[in-house]
């Protein structure tokens, strides 16, 4: 068995190295031939093979040999001159000296005979023929060897995709999946068709042939299209969208051809084509480009194969994208892809499930509050939480822990959400003593302001690329759309950065540059988008091309200059209005952002607990009227409608 497996792994490195195995042979062929035919540039070349005595001479004793005639015949070849001995016993042989012509004139003087003769024979000169043409296959070969194992085999790998088709019966399950429920129902059909289709038949519905999961990145589209695979327990061929594009224009629809063909042989199965994007963008975007390329074939060929499936085809095609607004209305249309699903971040119930199922494998000390870690990862997907868990139980192996705490995942939350901690970037005292009051100007306008998001944590340790401090705010839970005064008092939170630098250093400095901007943002929407001001009324401004993903978009201008100028001293206004009540803000609380800086300085790291301890303590002690606790109350207030007011509309419905 030892002696069969080293055999295959020879066998193996000759494959994976064909140039390698290329040079091997040559060299093996050469020296055969070298064995065989001898060296053209030797004697014994010269001579072949002979039974008489060889004798090599100075090309001096050949002449005086021919002189004295003491050879019978002489044979001249392009670099050896040979001469037999009067008695014919023995064969004198000498190199040639090029130029000199005297050794013929002393033949023909002296009677003497002579002829040339071909050092090489029939085969030696066909091998000089055929070597550089050999060469030059067996390097076409080499890269023709590479370019088909990159794209998959056959001739030029086209319309082979065994080898970019991952091919498995996963064991996922449904119970491996967590914080997608709605998603989850939806696919559960899809299982029951897979393993009952005869069901579905007979009572002659239709199963939808593709589902589209869409999705930001990490929310868990691939474990749950393996989890469909594994409840129906079925074969999956999962692939990746880019895979299908090569160079070669006909080798995607290749590809999907037989990828298609696969899953049929094997069916009940699914197909999965992860970021199906990459092939299904939208044909309209390159209509002005002209051509037929390679994208739109293989685009052509999937929606001709989906339409091949009959009713009764057990095949599934499930694709994942998080760009569904650049797909292709071809691909979206009902009898292709006719339901799109949703696996959206998790909520708060779901991200307790989610942390749950990746601590299974993990030692987690018994004071671990898995609820707490979930509060403060609002709006986070799957594939964070999990990285989460890894890095505490990283932080914990590092510390030589052999459970994780509480605070390791606190710490993995930090860097999730702000970065890696830069402890060796030391700050000098003066810029230190810039981002504790900073940060403090944030924490306590957050903290005092009605609306804005409560305080989780301060720190003065620089992290990321370029944050020299942070405040961590409690992120809320189920909110999708934000009120005048939320935005209002976001604004102030982020101008109590800079504010703070002025009132206690007396000086302002570039570290409130990206506060600015998103203030600046932040009143921008309210005037274009939201209709928020008296400058356009209920008028929207701007038409932007939402992303699903809320990327980048291109917006259109639709407003006046006269406007745009109105709008600008409007902005410029407000932020001047909203930043006068912020430094008066600062001023009321004086002592207590001094209390926090120091506080800031000890530990360089504060809870958003020990910041509304500092605060209380400063009211109670100025006999302040609470504005930490009173924050449910104000909003309440503001938000409250006159009770008369409901009672004459609804008496004014009645009578109507």
């Amino acid at each position: 068995m030892a002696e069969n497996d080293n055999k295959n792994d020879n066998n193996n490195f000759f494959n994976k190295n064909p140039l390698i195995t290329f040079a091997v042979f040559s060299i093996v062929i050469i020296g055969v031939f070298k064995m065989l035919v001898g060296d053209g540039a030797s004697a014994n070349g010269a001579l072949g093979n002979t039974s008489k005595r060889v004798q090599q001479v100075s090309y001096s004793k050949m002449k005086s040999l021919v002189d004295s005639k003491s050879v019978s015949k002489v044979e001249i070849g392009q670099s050896y001159i040979k001469a037999t001995s009067s008695t014919g016993s023995t064969i004198y042989t000498t190199r040639i000296v090029k130029g000199d012509t005297k050794l013929v004139e002393a033949l023909d003087k002296n009677g003497i005979e002579y002829e040339g003769f071909s050092e090489t024979n029939w085969f030696t000169e066909m091998f000089g023929w055929l070597f550089p043409f050999l060469l030059i296959i067996g390097i076409w070969m080499f890269f023709a060897g590479r370019m088909q194992k990159s794209m998959g085999g056959g001739l030029l790998g086209m319309g082979n995709s065994k080898k970019m088709v991952n091919s498995e019966k996963p064991d996922t399950k449904f119970d491996d999946v967590a914080g997608v429920e709605e998603a989850k129902e939806e696919v559960q059909e899809i299982v029951d068709f897979l393993k009952y289709p005869a069901r579905y038949v007979e009572i002659g519905a239709k199963i939808p042939k593709g589902v589209l999961l869409v999705g930001s990145p990490g929310t868990g589209k691939t474990l749950l299209a393996k989890a469909v695979a594994g409840e129906a327990e079925v074969p999956f061929f999962s692939v990746t969208g880019s895979s299908f594009i090569e160079m070669f224009v006909g080798v995607g629809a290749a590809r999907v051809r037989d990828l298609f063909e696969q899953a049929k042989k094997d069916a009940p199965s699914i197909i999965f084509i992860d970021e199906i994007d990459a092939i299904g963008k939208s044909r309209a975007s390159g209509a002005n480009m002209g051509g037929n390329d390679e994208r739109e074939q293989t685009l052509n060929q999937l929606l001709a194969e989906m339409d091949g499936f009959g009713t009764d085809t057990p095949v599934i095609i499930l694709a994942a994208t998080n760009r569904p607004e650049i797909l292709d209305q071809a691909l979206l249309r009902p009898g292709r892809f006719d339901r799109q699903v949703l696996v959206d971040k998790p909520d708060f119930e779901g991200r307790v499930k989610i942390l749950h199922v990746h601590m299974k494998n993990v030692k987690m000390d018994k004071d671990v509050d898995v609820e707490e870690v979930a509060r403060l990862t609002a709006g986070l997907a799957g594939a964070d939480l999990a990285n989460i868990i890894n890095e505490g139980a990283l932080l914990a192996g590092r510390k030589s822990q052999k459970t994780v705490k509480q605070k390791d995942l606190f710490e993995s939350v930090e860097r999730a959400l702000a970065g890696l901690a830069k402890k060796s970037r030391r700050i000098n005292p003066k810029e230190k003593k810039i981002v504790a009051y900073h940060e403090s100007g944030h924490a306590l306008l957050a903290e005092t302001t009605v609306g804005a998001k409560k305080v989780s944590k301060v720190s003065i340790v620089p992290r990321g690329l370029a944050a020299l401090g942070y405040t961590l705010n409690k992120p809320e839970e189920n909110r999708f759309m934000m009120q005048k005064h939320e935005l209002w008092a976001e604004v102030d939170v982020l101008l109590g950065g800079r504010a703070a630098e002025q009132v206690f250093i007396g000086e302002i400095s570039t570290g409130a540059g990206n506060d600015l901007e998103r203030a600046t943002d932040i009143i921008k929407s309210m005037v274009q988008t939201y209709g928020m001001s008296d400058i356009a009324g209920l008028m929207v401004l701007e038409k932007s091309r939402q992303s699903f993903l809320g990327g980048p978009q291109q917006a259109m201008r639709e407003y006046s200059e006269k406007m745009a100028e109105d709008m600008d001293e409007f902005i410029k206004t407000s932020l001047q209005e909203r930043y006068e009540v912020v430094v008066a803000r600062l001023e009321e609380y004086k002592d207590a952002i001094e209390d926090m800086v120091a506080l800031l300085y000890k530990k360089e790291n504060i809870t958003g607990d020990e910041v509304r301890d500092i605060l209380i303590s400063f009211e109670k002690k100025n006999n302040m009227e609470s504005k930490v606790d009173s924050e449910f109350d104000e909003i309440t207030e503001e938000l409250k409608i006159d009770a008369s007011m409901i009672d004459k509309s609804q008496a004014k419905s009645n009578e109507d």
